[in-house]
């Protein structure tokens, strides 16, 4: 496993990290925690290092389980979590989205009690979870410089979703030279990793990228097929079936079997300079396997990274609509960072 440095903070992370979303919630299927604990013991014995998760995830029960490993192995982790979402005074419906709490002596609090669940009075990286370019206001920012200067955590970022989109919150960290910026990101979806890889690179700042969902929820590892059956609140159901007629066009990427799919999507995101790391859903111990080693296979060449990126621009060849509705990414400037992006047009 490689490692590299999460902005300029001084914490080296792995190339592929794990995203702890998987544990503590049933979103990406029912998973026995005793199962998520091994999983986790797993993925640190393959050279994993870096382990992002949420108080929102289980509504604090993914950072519960993850302390319980932390506890014992906490030399070899860097933990992230995040904080913005008030599920203490609001109840779940569903997967909808939870009321936001940005006002800096929630978000204190809400750090205090994520502390006390990982068993621990410091975390590596913290990261604002889905804020608006308004909620990041002096007020917040003092706070996070307050933290760091108290040692309560080395890192600042963002993560930001669900829904892709949200340039201009992205943009406002780096530009206010957070260590990172989260988002969805894969060679289906390349709108805002693209556009935040330009970002850094005109800025010449040092955040770092850290894209999720590599494999666009089980497309690009073929977990996921148009013959699949999942339940209802399985989160990989949501993804057009059109998408499933892109995956072939990238079938070039698999170099006659040096390396797989599921691989390859992981070395076309780790081919930027700017990511630091990639955290795909491990859901089995198998998946540990084949993608913590994805860095150990042939490096995307240019020429292969210019070829998926010509395919996203005329839409993989598909000539009908493929379920994905720019219009509706999300955005808190009235889409004017869409417009400016160019994903949206102008009029």
């Amino acid at each position: 496993m490689q490692h590299r440095e999460l902005g300029d903070s001084g914490i080296d992370v792995s190339e592929v990290g794990f995203g702890a979303w998987v544990i503590g919630t049933d979103w990406w299927g029912d998973r026995d925690e005793s199962d998520a604990l091994e999983m986790v013991e797993y993925a640190l014995d393959a050279g994993i290092n870096y382990f992002d998760t949420s108080d929102v995830y289980g509504h604090g029960r993914s950072e519960e389980l993850l302390g319980e490993v932390l506890d014992e192995r906490g030399d070899e982790m860097v933990v992230a979590t995040k904080v913005g979402y008030d599920f203490y005074n609001n109840p779940q419906a569903g997967h909808g989205e939870l009321p936001k709490e940005y006002d800096a002596e929630y978000l204190r609090d809400a750090v205090e009690k994520s502390l006390d669940r990982l068993g621990t009075d410091h975390v590596e990286y913290l990261q604002l979870h889905n804020p608006d370019v308004a909620e990041m206001n002096t007020e917040v920012l003092e706070l996070l410089d307050e933290l760091r200067e108290e040692d309560v955590a080395d890192a600042i970022g963002v993560a930001l979703g669900p829904s892709i989109g949200w340039l201009a919150e992205g943009d406002f960290a780096i530009e206010q030279e957070f260590d990172g910026v989260q988002y969805v990101g894969n060679m289906l979806e390349q709108d805002v990793h693209r556009h935040f890889v330009e970002t850094v690179d005109r800025e010449g700042a040092n955040t770092s990228l850290i894209p999720r969902v590599p494999h666009s929820s089980g497309l690009l590892n073929e977990q996921v097929t148009p013959d699949t059956e999942l339940g209802k609140r399985d989160h990989r159901a949501h993804r057009p079936d059109a998408w499933f007629e892109k995956v072939d066009t990238l079938r070039f990427l698999e170099r006659d079997g040096e390396r797989t799919m599921g691989q390859a999507a992981i070395q076309w995101l780790l081919s930027y300079d700017s990511v630091a790391s990639v955290t795909p859903t491990f859901r089995s111990k198998a998946d540990i396997d084949e993608w913590a080693s994805a860095p150990e296979t042939p490096a995307l060449s240019d020429e292969e990274r210019t070829k998926v990126e010509e395919l996203y621009a005329n839409d993989f060849g598909i000539d009908r609509f493929d379920g994905m509705e720019k219009e509706e990414y999300r955005t808190s400037v009235d889409g004017d960072d869409l417009r400016a992006a160019g994903i949206l047009n102008a009029d």
